[in-house]
């Protein structure tokens, strides 16, 4: 496994197939407050790209490009969050997308854990560290624990998707699934644009 840090964008020519999986780190949980710090990037071949990101106005045409292409399923633990944060950010569209933690709701029923590091636990056998989980993004330099700590988030999500693929279609609702991912980043619009705590479907 190697983690490749990047400063301000990806590179032109780095390409990762038809399935990348994307996590943020931030300094905190409110778009509009908290800017966004780092963005983890894996095409699941063991190796992680990690983009650190200048305060102020970003400009990542190479990363944006990739959040916008079609042809690209981009894969998030929890996308709602990361989702919202990318547009708010670069001002992109993020789709096609997979949120692992929304199959794992459709299909793990019988429990109330669906964290990534429940999931990897129970699914895959591996134990995650979220020891750096809380630590300051913002600093200019990151520590070799907290870029060990990000690349960890995306490691491990095209294992966990083919995993949990498996029981949607076990249980039938590989169709549901589909089309809630497909809604989800109006949702994440939704939480951007002043909605985040309100259901619109409700009476």
């Amino acid at each position: 496994m190697t983690n490749k840090l990047h400063h301000g964008d990806l590179p032109a020519d780095l390409k990762f197939g038809p399935v990348v999986a994307i996590d943020t780190e931030t300094m905190g949980l409110n778009p509009h407050r908290d800017r966004l710090c780092l963005v983890q990037l894996s095409a699941g071949d063991g190796n992680v790209h990690l983009v650190q990101m200048p305060r102020g106005r970003i400009a990542a045409p190479n990363l944006a490009a990739l959040l916008a292409d079609p042809k690209v399923l981009k894969l998030f633990h929890f996308g709602r969050f990361d989702i919202a944060v990318l547009e708010h950010a670069l001002g992109v569209r993020c789709e096609p997308v997979y949120c692992t933690k929304i199959a794992a709701k459709l299909t793990r029923t019988f429990t109330d854990r669906f964290g990534l590091k429940d999931l990897c636990r129970e699914l895959l056998g591996v134990d995650l560290s979220k020891q750096q989980q809380t630590s300051d993004w913002g600093a200019d330099t990151l520590t070799e624990e907290q870029l060990a700590y990000a690349a960890s988030d995306v490691l491990h999500l095209h294992a966990l998707k083919t995993k949990l693929d498996a029981l949607l279609e076990r249980e039938g609702r590989t169709e549901l699934a589909q089309a809630t991912f497909r809604f989800l980043p109006t949702r994440a619009r939704l939480d951007v644009a002043g909605w985040p705590d309100v259901d619109i479907f409700e009476h």
